[in-house]
């Protein structure tokens, strides 16, 4: 039965079976593939005591210590640390190997060795945003390319995609995976794509050409550049019939943006699409995507592909695995990835509501799912707003509220600091566009007072941009992602080094 069809038997399987599966998967993906050929789970592994047969079930992942991206940064020691994270097959290991010579004998060494060297030889690579940390590269084999297509096209199949639909991608073109994931979706699934590249390549004129020619059903982008490229639409009074589906994906996807979203393709004729958010990161070379849903209605979560990967939710600050239902930290273990591999990743995403087994209310699969709101660990900030103490703030829930908030289009938050000095306190300059009549002081003192009820926060400015301004305030077309929060704070220069005095030279005795 083809893998990636959301009828495999899978996705009949209750709690129970789908765990008794994947701990079998599990202990032969550590025992074939990741302890033979990884240099740093060779190195854990031992430090840890723990061999593969040590690992046979879901709960036993609890004994490998964690993965997280500081393990793969480069070091001055070791620069090319990442590389140790990369299967390196010993070709006598395989050769040996009970089924390779099976193989070999019904179809020839000659086809055997090339699909050894296609299954194991890095041909490909995305890589990290690096807009926390450096950015680190990740390879891919033909083997995990194939996966890549059959993940991205369980995507499609999920949101009901068929080959008579046309998909216009307008992720950034880089190797970064979003863009990647929709091209395969389109390969694996036979439907017509165009990619343009996002707006760093044809611009908001050049996308809104380009649905205008091909008339897609499916939009998928960043939600930021997809809304100016429907507002665009709106303001120049443009007709895209035939929209059914917009896919997002790199950014968080609040209710707002949804409904927002919605409106915008109403108003240029394609009334009621339906608006899906994924999510993916790079080490896990997948995304995942919702079950399409009524806008307004509460989201079913993420579906999860349990033959690719098996996900943990931890408490992040002791490590321990939480029960089904209970928030915390996402951490992710594949099952059949080849080139760099990483086992018990923490991705620092928390997921507000952690994981289900139960069916599906739209769908009906009994797929695990991830529920709630993710969230960045890192988006949690301390700004100073006072001079005794500073003030946290949830820059996920900010970024929620803002997008939610009605009257109101694009925004960017600034922060800044009083009188650009770096060690003065902070300030918060909201710029905004406007979607309603109101006037600006009623519009401001909404704004005001939301933040200030949910945050504990007011604005030292809210600005009412145009949209041209608003682009070019969110680097549309000009950043790899377009920026809503942007961090404009002078840093601090540091002192000027100076050496130590010389200690005082022993005088001579005078006589």
């Amino acid at each position: 039965m083809s893998p990636t069809h959301l009828t495999t038997h899978w996705h009949c399987l209750d709690r129970a079976h789908v765990r008794a599966q994947q701990g079998q998967k599990l202990h032969r993906y550590l025992r074939d593939c990741v302890l033979p050929f990884s240099q740093h789970y060779q190195r854990v592994f031992a430090q840890a005591g723990l061999k593969a047969d040590d690992i046979r079930s879901v709960d036993d992942l609890a004994k490998i210590p964690f993965t997280a991206k500081d393990d793969l940064l480069p070091t001055p020691d070791n620069p090319r640390k990442a590389l140790e994270f990369v299967l390196k097959p010993d070709p006598a290991v395989l050769a040996k190997r009970p089924a390779t010579i099976l193989r070999a004998l019904s179809r020839g060494k000659a086809r055997v060795k090339e699909e050894l060297d296609r299954e194991w030889r890095p041909v490909f690579m995305t890589a990290t945003t690096g807009r926390s940390t450096e950015s680190v590269a990740f390879l891919y084999t033909q083997h995990d390319i194939k996966h890549l297509g059959i993940g991205s096209g369980r995507v499609a199949e999920l949101g009901g995609r068929t080959r008579d639909d046309r998909m216009l991608n307008m992720f950034p073109f880089a190797p970064h995976l979003a863009f990647w994931y929709m091209y395969y979706a389109g390969i694996d699934r036979n439907i017509f794509c165009l990619s343009t590249g996002g707006g760093k390549v044809m611009g908001t004129e050049g996308n809104l050409r380009a649905i205008q020619k091909i008339r897609p059903t499916v939009i998928t982008g960043m939600p930021t550049f997809i809304y100016h490229v429907l507002s665009e639409a709106v303001n120049e009074g443009l007709r895209l019939e035939g929209i059914k589906c917009v896919l997002l994906g790199g950014e968080k996807v609040a209710e707002g943006t949804r409904r927002k979203l919605a409106e915008l393709c109403g108003q240029v004729g394609s009334p009621d699409p339906v608006v899906v958010a994924t999510y993916g990161f790079t080490e896990a070379k997948l995304a995942w995507a919702e079950c399409p849903f009524p806008v307004g209605h509460t989201p079913p979560g993420y579906h999860l592909f349990p033959d690719l990967g098996i996900f943990e939710v931890i408490d992040p600050d002791t490590g321990k695995v939480q029960p089904d239902g209970v928030g915390g930290e996402i951490v992710y273990t594949p099952l059949e990835q080849r080139g760099t591999v990483v086992i018990r990743y923490r991705t620092g995403d928390h997921i507000e509501h952690g994981l289900t087994y139960e069916p599906c209310p739209y769908c009906g699969q009994r797929m695990p799912r991830l529920m709630g709101r993710i969230s960045r660990v890192s988006d949690f900030r301390a700004l100073r707003f006072q001079k005794v103490k500073g003030t946290i703030i949830d820059f996920n829930e900010l970024e929620h509220a803002l997008d939610d908030l009605r009257g109101i289009g694009s925004w960017v938050l600034e922060l800044r600091k009083r009188n650009d000095d770096p060690l003065d306190l902070d300030e918060i300059h909201l710029h905004v566009t406007k979607t309603s009549d109101q006037p600006d002081e009623t519009l401001q003192t909404q704004i005001s007072n939301l933040l200030h009820s949910q945050f504990e926060v007011r604005p030292n400015r809210i600005v009412f941009q145009t949209p041209e301004k608003m682009r070019e305030l969110q680097k549309v077309g000009v950043a790899l992602k377009e920026q809503k929060v942007v961090d404009n704070r002078p840093k601090p220069t540091a002192a000027p080094h100076r050496p130590p005095p010389a200690p005082p030279q022993p005088q001579e005795a005078k006589s």
